[in-house]
């Protein structure tokens, strides 16, 4: 297990090395200019535009610029945000909690209630509460987010007047206590969490649904059965472990949600996440800024492939030996 760990992560690292080097060259193969943003309309002396390109490092070739990446890398320096000229690290920093809020909730409330739906449809599989789960998330699931999310907008918090639709918190209550503010940060919380969701958790249903009942056919299932254990411990400690391997790979792929969120929810209700943060950057060519968060956005990637793998070893003692 411990030569498995070992070896998983060398691969990562290597797959983390290439995924960056690609990124950062096709950044710089795209079309456009990181100083625009800067530079404006207006007319800009040549000399200026020189001084910026030096400052920016982008006067030098493709190579050089990633060698000194590469360097500023090791030490922990992301760089400058081109269009903030802040450092990228500090940027993402501040940003970072409130991806993990928005991300995190997300997350726990679509597989705690996914996973739970998805098992009960799996128990009545053709009733009548199967059909209506069924086609309840399939509806929601083929709703755009941005869509969803500005209809819940538009009623909720325009014209019922129930909970506020942009921002995480009110600045007009900066001095409130503790609980005042976590309430109200809380209120600021619903709608984009609810709305993504409806638009998520039907995936989670469906995996869960499926690997379910193909778990509640298997020979095993009969056997403990005919040795009369009850119908709860079969669930249980039989067919539910072998049904969760799915969903954990699931959860594997969706743990980058943490950090990106999504970009049009985010956009919608002003949620300052790093989602949003990601979508200004490439909007803006903000090379150094667009680096930091795809870096952050490939290691979480690679995390949730580490921790489904090792989430399989817990589950199923076989895979230790392998």
């Amino acid at each position: 297990m411990r030569a498995w760990l070992v070896r998983r992560l060398l691969h990562s690292a290597l797959t983390l090395v290439l995924a960056g080097v690609l990124v950062f060259v096709l950044m710089r193969l795209a079309p456009g200019d990181p100083l625009a943003t800067l530079t404006g309309e207006r007319p800009v002396p040549p000399a200026q535009i020189a001084s910026l390109r030096v400052r920016y490092g982008v006067d030098q070739p493709i190579a050089a610029q990633l060698a000194a990446f590469a360097r500023g890398l090791v030490h922990g320096d992301l760089g400058t945000s081109i269009q903030y000229g802040r450092p990228v690290t500090r940027l993402i920093a501040e940003r970072l909690p409130a991806s993990l809020l928005l991300g995190g909730v997300v997350l726990l409330v679509d597989f705690t209630l996914g996973l739970w739906l998805g098992v009960r449809q799996a128990r009545r599989a053709g009733g009548a509460f199967d059909h209506l789960t069924g086609v309840a998330s399939l509806a929601a699931y083929a709703l755009p987010s941005f869509w969803l999310g500005l209809g819940l907008a538009s009623l909720a918090g325009i014209r019922w007047h129930l909970l506020p639709v942009a921002g995480m918190t009110d600045p007009l209550r900066a001095d409130a206590g503790v609980l005042s503010a976590a309430a109200d940060v809380l209120r600021h919380l619903l709608l984009p969490a609810f709305t993504l969701v409806v638009v998520s958790i039907a995936a989670t249903m469906r995996y869960q649904r499926a690997a379910m009942l193909d778990a509640l056919a298997q020979p095993f299932v009969l056997a403990a059965r005919a040795r009369g254990l009850s119908e709860r411990r079969v669930l249980r400690r039989h067919a539910w472990r072998n049904a969760l391997f799915p969903v954990v790979t699931l959860f594997g792929l969706w743990l980058p949600m943490l950090v990106t969120g999504a970009v049009f929810v985010e956009y919608v209700f002003a949620w300052p996440g790093l989602g949003s943060l990601a979508a200004n950057a490439a909007a803006a060519r903000d090379y150094p800024l667009l680096m930091g968060t795809a870096l952050l956005a490939a290691v979480l990637v690679i995390a949730g492939g580490i921790a489904a793998d090792l989430a399989y070893a817990v589950l199923d003692p076989r895979v230790r030996h392998r």
